[in-house]
């Protein structure tokens, strides 16, 4: 590690040196307006490929597996200079590529180096005096063994590598010749959307040394939570091996299909409990691990990986204290670099800068949360759920209306499950009384009402069979211009922007340009806010399944997603209640089951900031 002096003001200019020399060949880390500025050269920048000895044996074949890493990291740190790391790991480089653009890595020339880099991040910082790596995970493109979908050997490839940053392990070159990586400063940041931001979080709860910050974007907190929802199984038919399948490069898939079949015969499709299978692949449970500063992005509106991810572990971590930041936006499944391309390249650079170079640039005195509240119109916030929110219950009305007043005494109301019934006509003609649901609407509300955290809805229910599905939908109903869920609310233009250096290796010019991407935007009269189901089998315990008992009232809780979402005036809120939610991704419950709820305790509990007052001041009486 060198000395570092900081400059007193923004209009200076502070460098940090290398060994205590002014080797004009090998600047210095130079800031200026509080970031690092580009003054190091991307075309002569030292690349290279290591294979990291791990200690998992995956593809049980009685050899270690190794771990492939492709590094890009200044010239100027073979004279001197120590640079921090940012690292995307990845099982995706050989097979569905990183980014909007879908890149791969590709060496064209053939010499074991990448003349393709997925991405900008070498591009733009490399010259700003970082390496950035590109790890392949276990199992896939040049690292061997097999993918066991977030295993441990999986969840902790990111985790060997640091240790080999740090000293702590071993690698080598293509020749076999072991190699350390002397050039670095002991600080090492993950990235990456999805599988690569969940390869983050799980590397994060393993208090790994040496992880200093992770950004994990639209990333995944619990494997459970993915494949099921409250017990109800969202992605069967033996989900993980088929997607260890993808992930793995063609011509290891027969080798690897003993490792995807002990995962079928494991993963519990046939019941959708909560096993301990499910355990090393839940990051919740260790998250008072976590030692590194956490930077979280997700849509909410992502069907893919839904808010439920981010906000039980952005929960977990505030619990513990950890250096966090997070950005909320209304795209779906969708990078920063896709929905906010200036603004998110600006502040991941600062985000990176004070965690991994220590430049004192103020970034963790700014508000910890930004939230996209219309197309492009972002608001900050001091936390999440924001300041003033507050539980309400609002009361399902027997006259199918939603008031904070409790309901009095009056008949039950009774629905058929329809396993085929689609969300639109769940939704649909919201005043009329429909065989396969309950709708209960709000008057128009006399002023916005702002709900920021997780509903969550309580029934008195019995049912006439030993299993049913229970399900709600949050419903804004009023004309307003909103984000479309077509293509997770992006489209990409034809028009490209350019983000960092460029260069030519192997007769292939590496650029930073990118198609810009817009937003899918329409008017609408109505808006799914938010939505949740449940399995009937698992209202007491995810864990351990029991019938109902048919005829027997139970009271039924469990929360919708998360969501930050403002009605506004003049809008209604809406409430709908409906067994089987196959627009949900969830297996429908073939009983057909009557589902009968008693107005006297069936409520939602909504999370609005301003509380009881808010809601009443709304005209929710």
């Amino acid at each position: 590690m060198r000395n570092v002096v900081w400059c007193a003001a923004l209009s200076l200019v502070a460098t940090i040196g290398i060994g205590g020399t002014a080797d004009a060949e090998a600047p210095g880390i130079v800031v200026s307006n509080g970031v690092t500025q580009p003054v190091f050269g991307y075309d002569d920048a030292i690349r290279e490929r290591v294979f990291v000895g791990s200690p998992y044996d995956s593809d049980v074949d009685g050899t270690l597996d190794v771990i492939a890493v492709d590094i890009m990291r200044p010239a100027a740190s073979d004279h001197g200079l120590d640079v921090p790391v940012i690292m995307d790991p990845s099982p995706y480089f050989s097979t569905l590529g990183r980014g909007n653009e879908a890149e791969l890595k590709t060496d064209v020339d053939g010499d074991g180096l990448l003349d393709r880099w997925p991405l900008f991040y070498d591009n733009y910082f490399v010259p700003r005096g970082y390496a950035v790596l590109l790890m392949d995970m276990i199992g896939t493109n040049r690292s061997s063994g097999c993918p066991t979908i977030h295993e441990e050997s999986d969840n902790l490839s990111p985790k060997v590598v640091i240790d080999w940053l740090n000293g702590r392990a071993t690698a080598r070159d293509a020749t076999g010749a072991e190699v350390v990586a002397d050039w670095h400063n002991g600080r090492t940041g993950l990235i990456g959307k999805s599988y690569d931001g969940t390869l983050a979080n799980g590397t994060a709860v393993s208090g790994v040394d040496g992880l200093t910050t992770i950004v994990p974007i639209t990333a995944i907190s619990s494997y459970y939570d993915y494949t099921r929802s409250n017990g109800v199984v969202q992605r069967g038919n033996n989900y993980l091996a088929s997607l260890a399948n993808t992930v793995t490069d063609p011509d290891r898939r027969d080798h690897c299909a003993p490792v995807r079949d002990r995962l079928s015969a494991n993963d519990g499709d046939e019941s959708g409990d909560y096993t301990e299978f499910w355990h090393v692949r839940d990051y919740n449970r260790d998250v008072d691990r976590v030692r590194a500063s956490v930077f979280v992005v997700h849509g909410l509106n992502d069907e893919n990986v839904r808010p439920d991810h981010f906000s039980k572990w952005w929960s977990g971590l505030a619990e513990n204290d950890v250096p966090r930041k997070l950005w909320l936006a209304q795209t779906g499944h969708v990078d920063p670099f896709d929905f906010r391309r200036g603004a998110w390249v600006e502040e991941i650079h600062r985000w990176f800068d004070f965690w991994l170079h220590g430049v004192a640039n103020g970034i963790m005195r700014e508000p910890l949360v930004d939230v996209e509240r219309a197309p492009d119109v972002w608001e900050t916030a001091t936390n999440w759920p924001v300041r003033g929110s507050r539980p309400v219950d609002v009361w399902l009305a027997p006259s199918g209306t939603l008031s904070v007043k409790p309901n009095p005494p009056a008949p039950a109301l009774s629905f058929q499950d329809d396993p085929l019934q689609r969300e639109t006509t769940m939704i649909g003609n919201e005043l009329v009384v429909q065989p396969n649901r309950l709708a209960y609407v709000s008057a128009p509300l006399t002023a916005p009402l702002h709900i920021s955290g997780t509903p969550t809805v309580h029934l008195r229910a019995s049912v006439n069979d030993v299993d049913t599905n229970f399900g709600a939908i949050l419903v804004d109903y009023g004309q307003a211009e909103r984000i479309q869920r077509t293509g997770d609310g992006v489209g990409t233009g034809t028009q490209e922007t350019c983000w960092g250096s460029t260069a030519v290796w192997g007769g292939f010019a590496e650029d930073a340009c990118y198609r810009e991407v817009f937003k899918r935007v329409a008017v609408t009269d109505r808006e799914v806010v938010t939505k949740g189901i449940v399995d009937g089998l698992n209202i007491s315990d995810y864990n351990r399944p029991t019938p109902l008992v048919p005829g027997r009232q139970y009271q039924v809780g469990f929360p919708l997603l998360p969501e930050d979402y403002v009605f506004p005036a003049g809008h209604r809120i809406g409430v709908i209640i409906v067994g089987s939610y196959r627009d949900y991704g969830s297996q429908a419950d073939q009983n057909r089951a009557t589902i009968t709820v008693a107005p006297r305790r069936s409520l939602i509990e909504l999370p609005i900031v301003g509380g009881h007052a808010a809601a009443v001041r709304a005209g929710l009486t």
